[in-house]
């Protein structure tokens, strides 16, 4: 079972819109709190104004979680504009800085622009791209390959590890989960990425046959309408 100390200090979330990035990005940021590390939580989306790691910032502080997040984010104003607050993660001594990248090769613009600071952090840095299977653009082994190299492309890092992320919310089935494990480890193959993860709730991953790693997450990111 995978947990935050087999990460290392800067971990990048990269993945489509629904992939459930956001939803890792958050567990991780909890996760290392919890154990102690000094967390910072960057929230790099400056493209989708939903379900996005900032809308949790509140919950995130109170449990001493450093947030950060585009000027203007959680408003109505239209203009993207990423803070010179961000570059300090690259100079402090916190344990873990989570980045939660905007979906696709747009959202990844954003990561492009720190690319001199990852490369000199390379060694302490992992690439991750979540992938959901159930997800428009991320179904096949061709799209999430399109879109890995997009993404990779634009912003200026290699992906290092994927997560299959494949998941119908409250509906999701083991099969469901195991089909996607093996798209995505064939997509691994292919794009030469190291390691492959699979997520999801306790409940799923123990009634799943699965040969990847796995690492276990609660759904935080729930839509109001879906509350009970």
């Amino acid at each position: 079972m995978i947990e935050i100390h087999d990460f290392p200090k800067f971990t990048v979330l990269t993945g489509n819109y629904g992939s459930g990035k956001t939803e890792l990005a958050l567990n991780l940021a909890l996760q290392s709190a919890s154990k102690g590390f000094r967390t910072t939580l960057v929230d790099l989306d400056i493209v989708n104004p939903y379900f996005r790691s900032a809308e949790k910032s509140a919950e995130l502080e109170e449990k001493g979680i450093r947030v950060l997040m585009p000027t203007f984010a959680l408003t109505t104003v239209d203009i993207p504009a990423l803070p010179a607050e961000i570059q300090s993660v690259f100079e402090t001594p916190w344990d873990k800085i989570i980045f939660d990248v905007g979906g696709d090769d747009t959202g990844a613009a954003a990561l492009g622009r720190y690319a001199p600071q990852f490369r000199r952090y390379r060694q302490q840095t992992v690439s991750v791209m979540v992938i959901n299977c159930m997800r428009p653009l991320t179904g096949t082994l061709e799209d999430i390959l399109d879109l890995n190299g997009r993404i990779a492309a634009r912003g200026r890092l290699q992906t290092d590890w994927f997560i299959n992320n494949t998941n119908l919310a409250d509906q999701t089935e083991p099969d469901m989960v195991q089909y996607g494990e093996s798209i995505v480890l064939e997509c691994a193959d292919k794009a030469g990425v190291s390691r492959t993860i699979t997520a999801g709730t306790r409940s799923v991953l123990q009634r799943c046959n699965l040969r990847t790693e796995e690492i276990v997450i609660e759904r935080r990111m729930v839509p109001e309408w879906m509350r009970e």
